[in-house]
């Protein structure tokens, strides 16, 4: 093999490099429908907008589309006008249109929802411009199709006419003596070559191989003289001489696809340009080559930091699913949670959009796992507070009643019979569950002013007589003072004396009603101090006591101990219950209101008292695990 067949060889496995390597370039993924298929109709419900994913071709500056309407038109453009579609352009279109469009149907839902809407009733109408949007794209994708077909048809017509020069190009090398005579000829068949250009791209080594190989033994049967003979390999070395400089000038051009795209200009250039002086020839091809191989290792090292990017990108994204998904999956107790797990996934929303692409094969399934993850947490959060909501409905409608209960009774002058319906209404009040903040307090001031316009007017007019209210606050003053005392002392009888006069505090009447709020206090004062000393004391004896019984108990045999275990878990379960009733209560009640003071003071005195009983229960379970643990 001499150094032109050599060179020839060279030449074609640098060229299927080059395919090679555009082949295997990646391709940025982008989150669209398929050609004719919209979007699934399931929308997110949509109390936060979830992210959705923007493609746009690398290197490529895209149109910012703000409404369906702007992207319509272009499709319309393009099916209904003379242009070619491009395919990249035809898939930003569908990841524009539907990103749009699932924003807006979004939006819609969530108005629905925020109007009281039933989310499970909810219906998607269907949309105009979704319609005439397939319809456009429809016919593109027939241009396409059709572009297509045309394309590999005229690839087959060239491969005809290239393999009919070659055999009239075979037909001169095979008749040396009439080379000379042929030699404008073959000129005009080299031209002809040159204008023909795409042929398949599974023909294209072989052709070309087979094409040089004719034209360099045409050449080397030329009898021409000398000086034709090295004018013309003179001129092919000049051209390809200016090809080398031009692709070595690529190694400073800053857009390295770009770069990689001219170079392949300049290879097809190469190509068609005839064969210079056998010497040179292996001497120009390395220069052309050593150039092409600059190009194509920096083509390629871009492309191995961009997938170095997005399995980066990958990486922090399954993360970003991983921290929904565990928040997902967390129990929320009440609105508090469901509202700060709200915030954490926004939050996480938010960075999500800061990442790139991933991979191409991942791409659109780890959006679809992220989307997932999001609607399965906002989805229940809706169906929550709809419940919620219909609770708070139910509540405020029972307190309503009662405010019209107590705005019927506030003109009477039935004082004791109307006294003691209101004390009842009052109690009834305090049964029922929670409503909004802001409505509660609106509900509870509107039933206390009906309330005390009839209390007032009861005191003002001095009905049960001024001198019996007097009189049962110096009782109450005087209980006080005794439990004060009381205070002071210590002894096994402390616990029913305390109890005793606390009886008889409760069954004395009314008191003037501008004293009762500070007799209240101070009575409350000095009861919480006593209860606070008494339950710690009590408890322990209960507890040393139930100590102390735990051997007989265990004594009977069987399963006595688990038994009573059992029954205390049960009364632990049904404490922390009220407890977190209580709670729940309070958070709605108005602090602020110093008419409302009193009733959370006194839930504030029922709270602690079950969180004391809770904790005595808890002490018991363990004397029980004890006890099991001896037997062991």
């Amino acid at each position: 093999m001499d150094s032109q067949e050599k060179a020839l060889e060279q030449e074609q496995n640098v060229e299927q490099n080059i395919v090679e390597t555009e082949a295997t370039a990646p391709v940025e993924e982008v989150a669209t429908p398929a050609e004719e298929t919209a979007p699934a109709e399931e929308a997110a419900p949509a109390e936060e907008a979830t992210p959705v994913e923007e493609a746009a071709p690398a290197g490529h500056e895209r149109k910012q589309y703000q409404t369906k309407k702007e992207v319509l038109a272009r499709a319309r453009e393009i099916a209904q006008g003379d242009e070619v579609p491009q395919k990249e352009e035809v898939d930003y279109l569908k990841t524009a249109f539907y990103k749009l469009h699932v924003a807006e149907r979004e939006a819609r839902l969530k108005e629905y929802i925020d109007g009281g809407g039933d989310p499970e009733a909810y219906q998607i109408l269907p949309d105009e411009d979704e319609e005439a949007f397939k319809a456009e794209m429809g016919i593109i994708k027939e241009k396409r199709q059709k572009l297509f077909k045309e394309q590999e048809q005229e690839k087959q017509d060239n491969l005809q006419k290239k393999l009919d020069i070659i055999e009239k190009i075979k037909a001169m090398v095979t008749s040396p003596e009439e080379a000379n005579k042929s030699y404008k000829e073959f000129k005009a068949l080299q031209e002809e070559w040159k204008e023909i250009k795409n042929v398949p791209a599974e023909k294209a080594s072989e052709l070309w191989r087979n094409y040089q190989l004719y034209v360099e033994q045409f050449y080397d049967l030329l009898k021409l003289n000398s000086e034709a003979r090295e004018y013309d390999f003179k001129k092919n070395l000049e051209l390809k001489t200016k090809l080398c400089e031009a692709a070595e000038k690529l190694a400073d051009e800053p857009e390295v696809i770009s770069a990689f795209h001219q170079l392949q200009k300049l290879h097809q250039e190469f190509r068609e340009i005839g064969p210079v002086a056998k010497e040179l020839r292996e001497e120009i091809w390395t220069r052309f080559k050593t150039a092409s191989t600059v190009i194509n290792k920096r083509h390629q090292q871009h492309f191995e930091q961009l997938r170095a990017k997005e399995e980066d990108n990958l990486a922090r994204k399954t993360a970003l699913c991983e921290k929904v998904e565990a928040i997902a999956a967390e129990e929320n107790k009440g609105s508090a949670d469901w509202e700060r797990h709200t915030k954490e996934i926004i939050a996480i929303q938010a960075e999500w959009k800061t990442i790139g692409f991933a991979p191409q094969k991942m791409n659109v399934k780890i959006f679809e796992r992220f989307r997932a993850a999001c609607d399965d947490f906002f989805g229940r959060k809706a169906e929550y507070f709809k419940g919620l909501k219909e609770n708070f409905k139910e509540n405020a409608e029972k307190k309503r009643a009662l405010i019209e209960k107590a705005k019927a009774l506030q003109d009477s002058t039935d004082w004791k019979s109307t006294s003691d319906k209101l004390i009842n209404l009052q109690r009834e009040w305090k049964t029922i569950g929670m409503v909004p903040k802001k409505l509660g307090d609106q509900l509870w001031e509107e039933f206390l002013t009906a309330c005390n316009k009839f209390f007032e007017a009861r005191n003002a007019a001095g009905v049960g007589g001024r001198g019996e209210e007097h009189q049962n606050l110096e009782k109450k003053r005087s209980i006080i003072e005794q439990l004060k005392a009381a205070a002071e002392e210590a002894g096994d009888g402390l616990q029913e004396k305390v109890q005793q006069l606390v009886e008889e505090y409760q069954s004395i009447g009314h008191v003037p009603f501008k004293e009762k709020d500070k007799v209240y206090e101070e009575y409350h004062a000095v009861v919480d101090k006593l209860y606070k000393e008494l339950n710690i004391t009590v408890a322990k004896r209960r507890l040393n006591k139930f100590k102390d019984n735990l051997k007989q108990v265990a004594e009977r045999g069987g399963n006595a101990l688990d038994n009573e275990r059992a029954r205390l878990m049960r009364q632990y379960e049904q404490l922390k219950s009220e407890v977190q009733t209580y709670e729940n209560n309070l958070g709605f009640l108005n602090a602020a209101s110093k008419k409302g003071n009193s009733l959370i003071d006194e839930m504030n005195r029922k709270v602690q008292k079950l969180k004391d009983e809770v904790q005595l229960v808890r002490d018991k379970i363990k004397a029980i695990d004890a006890e099991n643990s001896e037997k062991e």
